[in-house]
């Protein structure tokens, strides 16, 4: 199987520059991880370059293999308790006014690393006092014990992906289902939280799936979507069927917003964490 030849428009510019350098040496410096990098992120040259980046906590391995992402899986190592510090410090040292945070899913763990995510935010929020947070979590199983103490520490976005439509969920996730994700949304937004979502387009959806993922979204009060291009990282992961178009893309802007949520990002390359400091 080949992969297929990108459009003009998925062309991306190489990293460079001095505020890239910057944020690469305190990535490596102090040993944390980065969604940007972890999975192949078409954006990582333009977010490192204005001095920002996703950070991946709970290690780089993760416990599911979902069929469109590039993260490691496996086992995963035991959890670095100097991590919550670390990342904190690291983000005063890149001085960020918005500070987006993902994690690996740790379904070894008995709650599933949310404790260690309130942690996190509660440890960036003491050292950056003035520092807004998006935490892009894991289901969590839908556990509302345990989304509750996400809840709890009160990040200003609490994201979480529905990843593709409903038909295609069992093909591209490995083990999250898309109502299971649903009521993640749904928990998070009923108590107070503002609740964002992505999906992927050139899986194989129609274009009616797509419109009925953006009424399941708004029926949970998910305030802010996201919709990008899902790129095959190797051959061992699911092929793309489409390249949808740029006007595609923003023709599925209008319609969201119409719908009636409050900011939609939609483009080719747009990521989860795109432009997240305007989401504010």
């Amino acid at each position: 199987m080949r992969i297929k030849r990108k459009p003009e428009w998925l062309k991306i510019r190489l990293p460079e520059g001095e505020d890239y350098k910057k944020v690469n040496q305190i990535v490596q410096t102090h040993g944390l991880h980065t969604i940007c990098s972890s999975g192949k992120c078409p954006n990582m040259g333009e977010c490192w370059g204005n001095g920002t980046a996703t950070f991946m906590i709970l290690g780089d391995i993760c416990t599911r293999s979902c069929k469109f992402c590039n993260v490691k899986t496996g086992r995963p190592l035991p959890v670095d308790e100097n991590e919550p510090i670390k990342l904190a410090r690291s983000i005063k040292l890149m001085q960020l006014k918005h500070a987006v945070i993902t994690s690996v899913d740790r379904d070894d763990l008995e709650d599933k690393g949310a404790g260690f995510w309130a942690k996190v935010v509660e440890t960036v929020r003491e050292v950056n006092p003035n520092t807004t947070m998006e935490t892009l979590i894991p289901d969590f199983d839908a556990d509302h014990e345990l989304l509750d103490l996400i809840v709890k520490v009160k990040p200003e976005i609490v994201s979480h992906n529905l990843e593709t439509v409903e038909r295609l969920t069992p093909q591209v996730r490995s083990r999250a289902k898309y109502r299971t994700s649903l009521e993640v949304i749904r928990y998070l937004s009923e108590n107070g939280i503002n609740a964002k979502s992505g999906i992927m387009l050139g899986l194989g959806e129609t274009e009616e799936e797509i419109y009925q993922c953006m009424d399941d979204l708004l029926a949970v009060n998910c305030n802010i979507l996201t919709i990008g291009q899902y790129l095959q990282p190797s051959l061992k992961h699911l092929p793309v069927e489409k390249y949808v178009t740029p006007e595609e893309f923003e023709k599925y802007k209008q319609v969201a917003l119409e719908k009636g949520f409050k900011f939609v990002e939609s483009a080719p390359l747009v990521r989860s964490s795109y432009h997240a400091e305007k989401q504010i």
